[in-house]
């Protein structure tokens, strides 16, 4: 077995919201959907806002290749105005009916570090980290670079979100 080093992929931007806009974006689920540059994200199965590690949302998801199916998202990383980042893996009962490529327990992790820039913006960096994951899951996402540019179109209806919702 290789001892192959594995970077985390990020992108950032600024936008142009304090930082605890964001945050009441990115814990609220139903948002999810609006700003997902994947365009997998169909809506939340949870309506109840994220307020710190443990708390566990369950997002309903399609791709094209596997079809429709549910993730649960447990939160892993909550810093009030400063972070929040989920470990999502498939409800148990789709475990054993689907060829989807994702772990069965938290092998990734998706986190938005919010770093304030003045009193009106904020520079976000979203991650994607899959050094926990299998040597096939890492393959499949191609060490998370398959994120990169929905990752970047996320970062960008995030900025259209709140330039939206500040107008």
């Amino acid at each position: 077995m290789g001892t192959e080093y594995y970077v985390p992929v990020s992108v950032s931007r600024r936008i142009e919201a304090p930082a605890v806009e964001i945050l009441n974006i990115l814990t609220d689920p139903t948002k999810h959907p609006d700003i997902d540059g994947s365009g997998m994200l169909r809506e939340s199965a949870s309506l109840l806002r994220v307020s710190g590690v443990g708390d566990v949302f369950v997002m309903k998801m399609h791709n094209e290749e596997f079809g429709d199916y549910e993730m649960n998202n447990l939160v892993v990383a909550y810093e009030e105005n400063r972070r929040i980042g989920w470990a999502p893996t498939l409800l148990r009962e789709q475990e054993a009916s689907t060829d989807l490529p994702v772990e069965k327990s938290a092998a990734i992790t998706w986190t938005f570090q919010l770093t304030p820039d003045g009193p009106h913006a904020t520079e976000v960096t979203e991650i994607y980290d899959c050094s926990n994951a299998s040597e096939e899951l890492r393959r499949a996402v191609k060490n998370g670079d398959r994120w990169l540019e929905s990752m970047t179109k996320t970062l960008q209806r995030l900025d259209e979100y709140c330039a939206g919702a500040t107008s």
